[in-house]
Formats: structure tokens, C-alpha cells, sequence
């Protein structure tokens, strides 16, 4: 049954539980919108769908499969398509957007923000996109045009242009009667309204709630607060920062010449800031983000370059464990013993490294207080090697009675430790400076030096001590 030859009976209804206690959709409820898309009943999936939040139909999405997911957003009325898409992962999104006419996503583009459309807007392939922008009203299609003009990942992109802005010589009856007359022409949500100069650049701000609690007779001069103004072409990340930092709801951007153009909200903070988080957590372990929609090819590409540069690293490890080799053939118990060491040291460097990376993504390690910082990791290494390496002399004496393999062992728990504090601490440092990505980096190199490390000291200290 296609959506041009049916319609939607006013008595279809559909009880149901989408949703668990804890915010997911449930088992059931999925199994009901996959039966539905196998059978063709798009008046039952308009029936399951139409009550569900934006983003729990895109939370959908992800569980279904391409074919199912083709026939759900045939059924999906414009308004919630619209405020669905921005809500999509961004695979499963290019593959949404491929299935909707240009017409019906020129319209449900419409309904929303300008930032939210930009995004979407930008996803599609060049003739689609040329259709959609077409078909859409040339104010709606020049805030888009406009958009997609700045880079990637800036304020200019990240902001939407409607924004509620006031002359200084206003008063607040002026600026509430004004909020009244516009109506829909309004941002759908706004938390300020700036006040601009004769040139439109924003010299202060007032919260809606401080407009409401003021006498209609006061002036906007008056009652503004300074406001933090963001440029267009910062990137997304620092305007993260500078919310976070300066507990802001929202902020005015403005361009060049300090012109207000646009707003950001917090809403769209939070979801940069997740993002962010999210691609640092990804890149530690050498991996890009892989939605659910994510292909097998896809994902191999993503991994493989690490590992490779993580096999040369092994191999280099290995190298060094070989000029031991006469150590290892007299004492075979050193083969036993040696990945603990490695081991340990690793793992104390992914610690001192997690909490390097999110300092320096945070700020919170920058060049004025990096001496400290690195005393202190210093210091932490060496009584975490004290502790483990005096547990693990005694797992080794009442393992082996050997008192001098005991010391050996501690020993070079010790060096490694304190080896995985400092290139935990350095190695992100080290990539900072030279504008790369420590997150994306740090994992291979700190392995790679915790594991040399560990080999060289064990074995070392083997040859000299017990032989």
C-alpha cells in the first residue's frame, strides 16, 4: 500500500508501550513497527508513530533495517520527518534522505531551525540538494545558503539565524508589545534578546525572565547585561569551552565587523560537547564513530591504520625482548614473568594518559602549570611502582624463592611505572605542540614506550643481577 493511495482512517488507533523506564524503546514495541513495514500497513505505522517523541523515532531508526527503514519514513507525517532528521546518526541519515522525495523534505525543512536544516541540508548529494533548495521559499533557502557558507564545525555553521535583537532606545513596553506583533516570525526558542547599536552589533543582552519583571516604561539601556559575543568562524569546540566557562544559555554571534548574524543555544551545546567527548573516547582506542548503521568495510577502514602502526611498535618491542635472548633460554622463568611487567605499565599509562588527554581538552593542562602537573604524575608513578612492585617481589619470591628475581622484578615494576606516568604525560603534551590530535596518537606511542620500557628494565636488570 503506497502513501499516495491511502489515507488515514480517523479510527485506527494504537495503544502501546513504547517505551521502558529507563527511556529506551522496548523489544516489543519495535517487533510492532518491523510487522507493520513486512505487512505494508502504513496506517498502522502511522498509528505507532505519530505519539512518539523526534528523537525516540530516530532511536527507532537504529534498530531497524534499511528495507524497514524505507518504508517508516514514507509514513512519517512532515513535521516529526523534520524534527526527526536532525536527531539521526549520520549514516542512517544519508540513507533517510536518499528515500524522500525533494519536495516533502523541501517542506518538513521548512519547520525547522535554520542550523537544524543547514545540517541536514548538508548531508545530501549535489543534485538533491539543488532540487530541495528549489523547491523551497527564497528567504528559507537563503538562511541555508548562508549557512552552509561557513566551514565545517564553526559558529557560523552551529548557529541559527533567527534571533530576537532590539534598539537601545527601546523600552521593555516597546520590546514585549514587538515579541507579541512578530509571532511566528520569532526564534521557536529564545532565552535573550540582544540589544544592537545603530550598526546592529549586540551591546548587551537581556534574559526573557529579567524583560518580564521590569516596568514597561524602563529602557532596554538600562537594563542590559554585557553578553559574551561568539565570532562566526570560531571553532565548534572553543564555543563549547567558552559556554562551560562562562555558564552561558546562549550567546549572539556575529561576523567580521561584529554584526549580529545568528544565535547559539545551549541545546546545541550539549550536543557538541557530547560529540566531542564521544570522538576523544573513539580516538583513544584508534577507532572512528561507527553508528549502528555502520558497514562491516566501513569499519574496517576506520581500524585497521593503528593497528597496523600498533603491530610495527609490537615488532620493535619484540626486537628488543631478542637481544635477551641468552637471559631468556637460562633463566626461562623471566618469560613467565616478563608480560606482567608490560603489562602493568600499560596499564598505569593509559591512566596517566585518559587524565592528560581530558586535561588538555578541558584546559586544564596548559603550559603554566605543566611542570606541576608533571611532578606531580611523577611522584604518583613512583609510589604506584613502590606498592605493586613490592606485591608483586612477593607473589614472585613465594612463586620461585628466588630473593634476587624478587627484586629484580620490583625493580623494574618501578622504572616502568614511573616510564608510563611520564610518557602518559608527555606524549599528549608532545602532539599538542605540534597541532595533532593526542587523543588519536597517544594510545600506540605510550604503549609502544610502557612496553619497551618494561622489556629493557626487566630483562636488564636480569642480566645484571642474576647472571
Amino acid at each position: 500500500m503506497s502513501e499516495q493511495t491511502a489515507t488515514l482512517d480517523p479510527q485506527v488507533s494504537e495503544d502501546h508501550e513504547a517505551l521502558d523506564d529507563d527511556y529506551v524503546l522496548t523489544a516489543g514495541f519495535v517487533e510492532k513497527v518491523v510487522d507493520a513495514a513486512d505487512d505494508g500497513d502504513g496506517l498502522r505505522l502511522r498509528a505507532l508513530l505519530e505519539d512518539l517523541h523526534p528523537a525516540d523515532v530516530a532511536d527507532l531508526m537504529g534498530f531497524l533495517t534499511a528495507e524497514h527503514r524505507a518504508v517508516v519514513v514514507l509514513w512519517l507525517p512532515p513535521e516529526l520527518l523534520a524534527e526527526t532528521l536532525p536527531e539521526l546518526d549520520d549514516g542512517i541519515r544519508e540513507e533517510v534522505l536518499e528515500r524522500v522525495a525533494p519536495g516533502t523534505l523541501a517542506e518538513a525543512l521548512q519547520e525547522l531551525d535554520s542550523d537544524d536544516a543547514a545540517a541536514v541540508v548538508e548531508d545530501l548529494e549535489d543534485d538533491q540538494r539543488e532540487k530541495v533548495l528549489a523547491a523551497m521559499p527564497a528567504v528559507d533557502r537563503a538562511a541555508i545558503e548562508n549557512s552552509l557558507g561557513y566551514a565545517e564545525d564553526t559558529a557560523g555553521r552551529l548557529m541559527q539565524r533567527e534571533v530576537m535583537a532590539a534598539p537601545l532606545f527601546w523600552t521593555v513596553g516597546d520590546t514585549i508589545d514587538h515579541v507579541r506583533a512578530q509571532g511566528e516570525d520569532l526564534p521557536e526558542l529564545f532565552f535573550d534578546i540582544y540589544v544592537v547599536d545603530p550598526v546592529n552589533r549586540p551591546v548587551g543582552g537581556i534574559p526573557i525572565s529579567g524583560l518580564l519583571r521590569a516596568a514597561r516604561t524602563v529602557k532596554l539601556s538600562d537594563l542590559m547585561e554585557p553578553v559574551t559575543a561568539i565570532a562566526a568562524d570560531t571553532d565548534q569546540e572553543e564555543v563549547a569551552y567558552i559556554f562551560e566557562k562562562y555558564h552561558l544559555i546562549s550567546a549572539p554571534v556575529v561576523d567580521a565587523g561584529g554584526r549580529l548574524v545568528g544565535q547559539i543555544t545551549v541545546d546545541d551545546i550539549v550536543n557538541i560537547i557530547q560529540e566531542e567527548n564521544r570522538e576523544d573516547i573513539l580516538r583513544l582506542a584508534g577507532v572512528s564513530d561507527e553508528s549502528r548503521g555502520a558497514g562491516v568495510f566501513g569499519v574496517v577502514r576506520s581500524r585497521i591504520p593503528w593497528l597496523v602502526v600498533n603491530l610495527g611498535t609490537a615488532v620493535f618491542a619484540s626486537l628488543v625482548i631478542g637481544q635477551f635472548a641468552d637471559e631468556l633460554e637460562a633463566l626461562v622463568y623471566l618469560a613467565i614473568l616478563m608480560p606482567i611487567v608490560a603489562s602493568i605499565g600499560g596499564n598505569a599509562g593509559t591512566q596517566a594518559l585518559t587524565v592528560a588527554v581530558r586535561s588538555l581538552a578541558s584546559r586544564e593542562l596548559t603550559s603554566a602549570n605543566t611542570p606541576r602537573i608533571l611532578g606531580r604524575e611523577i611522584m604518583v608513578g613512583l609510589f604506584n611502582g613502590a606498592a605493586v612492585g613490592i606485591l608483586l617481589a612477593g607473589i614472585a619470591w613465594v612463586w620461585f624463592r628466588e630473593p634476587l628475581l624478587s627484586l629484580t622484578i620490583g625493580l623494574a615494576v618501578v622504572i616502568n611505572l614511573l616510564a608510563a606516568a611520564l610518557a602518559g604525560t608527555l606524549v599528549p603534551l608532545l602532539l599538542e605542540r605540534l597541532d595533532r590530535d593526542p587523543a588519536v596518537s597517544s594510545p600506540v606511542f605510550v604503549s609502544w614506550i610502557t612496553d619497551t620500557i618494561g622489556f629493557l628494565s626487566f630483562l636488564g636488570l636480569a642480566g645484571v643481577i642474576l647472571l
